[in-house]
């Protein structure tokens, strides 16, 4: 699916003929195509109308590409990604290929980009926001695609709060297991992240002459710098949940075994008491009649060992 509009708010979902038309005139007017989910049609347009490298449309195919900013004649290739909560509660990423040129900005993405959306809705209706100058245009896609993240970093923040919280209640295999694939996701926003910054800080350094532009990439800038410091917090967060969830366990074991040692211990003099007056010796059956009688002190011997039993181990601490 394809959209295209200007930065005067005119909006189309273009075929090759009116995407031609607009590139004759982009200097007048920039635009922004935006295409999700890429079909054959999208490629050809991609090396037919705008020309452009067939390694980068490679990189469009394929996907799973890191984050870089390559220089072509003419035009930039951006690869950028942005974090995502899915709706079953993972941390997953989305890659946006951008093309970026003087007096346009093409972009291609797989899933549905909602704050993207809503920047073209938002263009339409107020065409003014985009200044009329292809370059400011260019920033506005690119904030919209960096700022999801906030929101993805936010629920991960939740779910850790109530990860914990169900640990300290009671401790789940589930939840290690929670804790594990969320670490993984985190870890691998991290690297991207960090690529990112440097990409960013390579973009302000060496490639924007306007300063009131390089301002708000600077902003942009500042926004990455603190998802990624985010992360790293977050990170911190997982691995004292996980120090949480084995500290449960253990302590878990600990009152189990406390419990099962006081229950042996218990029993033990009273195992040695029927074991040791059970053996058949004359001398002992003859000390024990009649039966009525030694029955009943054995019983009161046993109860006054495991009640001398509890009192120490109340006066210790044990129990």
């Amino acid at each position: 699916m394809r959209n295209l509009i200007t930065t005067k708010g005119a909006f189309h979902e273009p075929n090759s003929k009116t995407i031609l038309d607009h590139l004759k005139k982009c200097h007048q007017e920039g635009f922004w195509m935006d295409i999700t989910k890429p079909d054959d049609e999208d490629m050809k347009i991609l090396a037919d109308c705008f020309k452009f490298h067939h390694l980068t449309i490679e990189d469009v195919q394929h996907r799973g590409q890191r984050p870089k900013l390559d220089e072509y004649p003419g035009y930039r290739f951006m690869v950028m990604f942005t974090a995502v909560w899915s709706k079953k509660g993972r941390l997953e990423t989305d890659e946006y290929d951008l093309y970026l040129a003087d007096d346009y900005v093409v972009t291609v993405h797989d899933r549905p980009a909602p704050l993207l959306d809503e920047l073209r809705k938002k263009i339409e209706e107020t065409p003014e926001i985009a200044r009329g100058k292809p370059d400011f245009l260019t920033y506005l896609v690119i904030d919209a695609v960096v700022d999801p993240t906030f929101d993805a970093l936010l629920k991960l923040d939740i779910t850790i709060d109530e990860l914990q919280d169900s640990i300290i209640e009671s401790a789940d295999p589930e939840d290690l297991r929670k804790i594990y694939e969320l670490k993984h996701s985190v870890t691998q926003l991290r690297q991207l992240l960090s690529a990112e910054r440097d990409l960013f800080q390579r973009l302000i350094t060496e490639s924007l002459d306007d300063q009131e532009l390089d301002i708000y990439y600077r902003d942009v800038y500042d926004h990455i710098i603190r998802q990624y410091e985010s992360v790293d917090s977050l990170r911190d967060l997982l691995t004292g949940a996980m120090d949480v969830y084995l500290s449960t366990v253990s302590n878990r074991l600990n009152v189990t075994m406390k419990t099962l040692t006081v229950i042996a211990s218990l029993f033990l003099p009273i195992t040695f008491l029927t074991g040791f007056f059970g053996m058949n010796f004359a001398y002992l059956t003859g000390v024990l009649e009649p039966p009525i009688i030694s029955f009943w002190i054995g019983c009161g011997v046993m109860a006054i060992s495991v009640l001398i039993q509890l009192y120490f181990f109340r006066r210790r601490g044990w129990i």
